[in-house]
Parts: C-alpha cells; structure tokens; sequence
C-alpha cells in the first residue's frame, strides 16, 4: 500500500511539473507573440510659411472616412518658430490617408471665417493642391507603405 501511495504521489508531482512547464511556455510564447506585432511607420510633417508664429498649428492625420468629419485617426498639436512647425505621426499603418493642417492664430482650435464664409486662418493639405472650396481627399490623398515618409505642407 505505501508503494502504491508513493507512485500515486510522484506521479501527481509529474502531473504537475508537466503542468507548470507547460504553462509557463504558453505565457512566454503569448508574450512573445505580442511582442512582435507589426510596427507602423513614421510620417514627419513639416508646415512651412505661416504667417506668424502666434496660436498653433493643429494637425491631422485622416482615412477616407474620416476627413474632414471630425477627428482623424491620429492628431496633434505644435507650436510655430519662424513661420515653420513640424509633426511627427508615430506607428502609422500601411494603407491610404490625407493630412489636414490649420493654423489656429487665436487658438480657439477651430477655423474662423469671415462673414462672406472666406476663412480668417491659413490651412493646407497633404499635396498641396491649390483649389478653391473645401479640401478635397482626393487631390490630399497620398499611401503609407513599408518606409517612412517626410512631407512638406504649405499654406
């Protein structure tokens, strides 16, 4: 009977050895594989000749969906030196997107107007286009693939 009782007993140790090695390679393989998720690619926009270096400049990085709807997908703020602000989006995945700029003088983070619906503050797009009316994604569209980009807006 002790014999029983001692294989009984080693082979609930094993079981549970076996257990804890086992547990333990599914914990590091998870964190592991978590660990290697695809990182995304930097955009650094530089925002060139605003006309001065009062307010900030408002940023936005948007898909189709979301342009000129709100928010984009990714937003950020930076002040001006010398009529010149610059940007960096971080972890951007590969696929199509629009950049949005607005220089905010009054710092009310909205565009102003004048009464005839002309806007008071200076914005721009990714391209550059040069149109009249509203921003159109189209013509600010640009791809996000395997390497980093360096873009240069203007207003």
């Amino acid at each position: 009977m002790k014999s029983t009782i001692h294989k009984l007993i080693n082979n609930d140790r094993t079981l549970v050895s076996k257990t804890l090695v086992l547990s333990i390679a599914l914990i590091l393989v998870s964190t592991l594989g978590f660990a290697q998720e695809t990182k995304g690619q930097t955009i650094t926009v530089t925002i060139e000749n605003a006309k001065s270096d009062e307010g900030k400049i408002l940023v936005s990085l948007n898909t189709k969906d979301n342009f000129m709807k709100g928010a984009g997908v990714q937003n950020a703020v930076s002040e001006i030196k010398n009529g010149t602000a610059t940007i960096t989006f971080e972890n951007v995945q590969p696929g199509e997107y629009a950049i949005m700029v607005m220089h905010d003088a009054n710092g009310n983070n909205k565009l102003d107007f004048e009464a005839n619906g002309m806007p008071k503050e200076s914005y721009g797009t990714s391209n550059n286009p040069r149109s009249f009316g509203p921003p159109n994604y189209d013509d600010a569209k640009f791809n996000v693939e395997k390497e980093d980009l360096k873009l240069s807006i203007r207003f």
